[in-house]
């Protein structure tokens, strides 16, 4: 019997799998110590391996990660059919993607809009992400927003990546003294769910073409 996938198949091609990814979870493994484990373990690569494989264990078919979403965050998330085209959309991700994403932050934004720009270093002992002052120890983070609006105490933004480093907009948000509602781990109050959502996604490469992941009215599901 085929297993009913947690999420949506937002397109499909000979190329790409395109899904629209479920807060709560995993893009891939977690630092398992065998392959077993690793593939016993429930996240998105693992059932889109199971979706193209139709069941079939042993077919030469998989899915090859191009880019990770936080377990947290939720919406569109690209894989692709070759090892090869993985490697080739990592290395040009940042020229090749136009990523948006919704945010409810806490507080009120008062500019309609603005730029998050800084240095960013993951500490391993942390296991937190920060701005820092020397260019040298970090690596370059540019995040634009736009204010859609303002509801009890929060505000809803459009974020627009210009580069892709681990928890970028959760960062810089909490560091501006507004961080994503749900972000415990970077000073945001406890909620139903981290209120950060990859809503579109247009890529250049392989072809030209726009993924969208439909939020609720509110903003998020």
């Amino acid at each position: 019997m085929k297993k009913r996938l947690p999420f949506d198949i937002l397109y499909e091609d000979r190329d790409l799998v395109t899904i629209d990814k479920p807060c709560g979870l995993l893009a891939t493994h977690t630092h398992l110590a065998t392959r077993a484990a690793r593939l016993a373990q429930t996240t998105a690569e693992n059932l889109v391996d199971e979706y193209l494989r139709k069941g079939q264990a042993k077919a030469s078919r998989r899915a090859f990660l191009v880019h990770r979403l936080d377990r947290e965050t939720s919406g569109v998330m690209i894989f692709a059919k070759s090892e090869a085209l993985a490697d080739e959309m990592r290395d040009r991700w940042n020229a090749i993607t136009e990523k948006t994403y919704l945010a409810r932050v806490e507080g009120t934004l008062e500019s309609n809009e603005g730029v998050f720009e800084s240095y960013l270093r993951d500490d391993p002992k942390t296991m937190k992400v920060s701005s820092v002052g020397n260019p040298k120890d970090g690596k370059l983070a540019r995040t634009e927003w736009r204010r859609l609006s303002v509801e009890a105490g929060t505000t809803l933004v459009e974020v627009k990546l210009k580069s892709g480093r681990k928890n970028q907009i959760r960062v810089h948000f909490a560091e501006a003294g507004h961080p994503i509602v749900g972000d415990v781990k970077y000073g945001g109050m406890k909620a139903s769910r981290l209120y950060l959502h990859a809503w579109k996604l247009k890529l250049s490469f392989p072809r030209e073409i726009e993924f969208l992941s439909p939020p609720a009215p509110h903003g998020f599901r």
